[in-house]
């Protein structure tokens, strides 16, 4: 019972840890050398399909009426945004500025929309579910109009136009976004019983979180293994993105007490979908850029794990009173 109590309330942490041990034992055998090519082909298609079944069970429990804009929300898109167009146009107006590559993380860590799993940990720290996915949304809005329109002119490749980067983005974000909701509300009709017990597996969304956790953190160290950057440039570009956590995990807090829901807004801007960040770097960047994201999925995942590890101390504490 102790062992299992330990994995339960220390998932994170060792998700993180098996990600980095899984890769480091899997390259050093040898035998299975051969199997790299299905093993890539199969982490681009479960990583999905968690983040599917994550956002499928979040809708489930949410009405449509808990999907409503708040004033924090209009803040924290500001922040992201402004932040965002304010390094384009400085890498735009200074295309040889020195320390373009650590900007250009920046821009990643702050465009980079909230996590489809951060209604799962926005339910386990007591925040507002409905809030947060209203903002997975938005955040998802935000990116698809401004990565396209922006970053062809920071980063000009031959061929990608703000038609083609947005087609692109589009077809990247929407189809885990839009097919997970379309189908819990068809669900919510056509079979309210079925919704109602699915909707009573919201903790299977955390396993599945630790899941995805493990793969993500699994290709992170992966990048940082077969990247050819110097160490410096990867020791700015850790900084880098741990300056952006700490900064936005900051920032949505401040803002969120102001309207009474610190932790909801906290996750919201602070816990990123690094994984297409890591595919915005590869495609509108380069290798090196996304590196800061795949930093970054490090970062927010240890205040996480801190978050949940205070809100059981908070229980207990509670408990024993």
């Amino acid at each position: 019972m102790n062992i299992i109590r330990f994995c339960k309330n220390w998932t994170l942490p060792i998700a993180m840890v098996s990600g980095v041990l899984l890769y480091v034992v899997y390259v050093n055998i040898p035998a299975l050398a051969p199997t790299k090519p299905f093993v890539a082909r199969a982490v681009d298609i479960i990583q999905p399909l968690l983040i599917f079944t994550m956002l499928f069970l979040a809708f489930c429990k949410i009405s449509l009426h808990d999907l409503r804009p708040c004033r924090w929300h209009l803040w924290l898109l500001l922040i992201q945004g402004g932040s965002f167009s304010l390094m384009a146009l400085l890498l735009i107006l200074l295309p040889h500025f020195p320390a373009r590559i650590l900007v250009e993380g920046a821009m990643l860590c702050m465009i980079c929309p909230t996590a489809t799993a951060s209604a799962v940990v926005t339910r386990k720290l007591g925040g507002d579910a409905g809030h947060i996915t209203t903002y997975i949304i938005l955040a998802n809005l935000l990116t698809s109009f401004l990565v396209p329109l922006l970053l062809p002119l920071v980063h000009p490749q031959p061929g990608v136009s703000f038609a083609s980067a947005f087609t692109l983005t589009l077809g990247k974000v929407f189809p885990l976004l839009l097919c997970p909701f379309v189908a819990a509300i068809l669900l919510r009709y056509l079979c309210p019983k079925l919704h109602a017990r699915v909707a009573e597996y919201q903790d299977l969304s955390f396993y599945l979180w630790a899941v995805a956790l493990t793969i993500a953190i699994a290709v992170t160290a992966k990048s940082v293994a077969h990247s050819d950057v110097s160490f410096w440039y990867q020791a700015g570009l850790a900084v880098i993105s741990l300056v952006c956590c700490a900064l936005q995990f900051i920032f949505g807090k401040r803002i969120g007490s102001v309207y009474g829901d610190s932790i909801t807004a906290g996750q919201a801007l602070g816990q990123k979908n690094t994984a297409l960040a890591i595919w915005m770097g590869y495609t509108f960047f380069t290798p090196v850029t996304s590196l800061a994201a795949g930093f970054y999925s490090v970062w927010h995942n240890v205040v996480n794990s801190y978050q949940l590890y205070r809100k059981r101390k908070e229980e207990a504490s509670s408990a024993s009173e």
